[in-house]
């Protein structure tokens, strides 16, 4: 396992366009075991939430002093409050863990921590979620890594 390896498999961990869905597949494809590959991405993808809340909340108080972008964050966060306030109402950080945990494109650690954030939910609570389900996607993953190779060998033989 290279510094190359493992560089790419931090990147991965935080890029918001891979995260866990490709971080752990590259990690264990490039012979990391999946019980080192697991802890250090999880453990890499769950600091984006608190990073993520402190960089929107800086950035926030830095241009909320503009009139054109108060104007504009007022209209999106109105509307998208409206929304979704039925679905958080009903499943409140619940939502927030299983949106993260679902290993899909446009769901994430970053993806759900910017939908609290615009929702207004609690900055713990919302961390904790995410941390959650941060560990759900994780586990999925490595699952599919671990025995998805397995049964795709039942229908696929190796020619050699």
């Amino acid at each position: 396992m290279s510094a190359q390896t493992w560089s790419w498999t931090i990147l991965l961990s935080l890029l918001p366009i891979s995260e866990l869905r490709g971080a752990i597949p590259y990690a264990m494809t490039q012979g990391i075991p999946f019980y080192i590959a697991w802890p250090v991405c999880v453990a890499l993808n769950a600091l984006v939430a608190p990073l993520v809340y402190i960089f929107l909340g800086t950035f926030h108080k830095l241009f909320y002093k503009w009139s054109f972008y108060a104007r504009l964050f007022e209209k999106i966060i109105e509307n998208a409050r409206h929304k979704l306030h039925d679905k958080v109402e009903k499943y409140g950080y619940l939502g927030v863990t299983l949106f993260v945990a679902i290993p899909l494109p446009i769901t994430g650690a970053y993806t759900g921590t910017l939908g609290a954030w615009i929702l207004g939910l609690s900055r713990k609570k919302t961390i904790l979620s995410v941390l959650v389900g941060v560990i759900i996607s994780g586990t999925i993953v490595t699952g599919i890594m671990v025995f998805g190779h397995g049964a795709f060998s039942l229908f696929i033989k190796e020619v050699h």
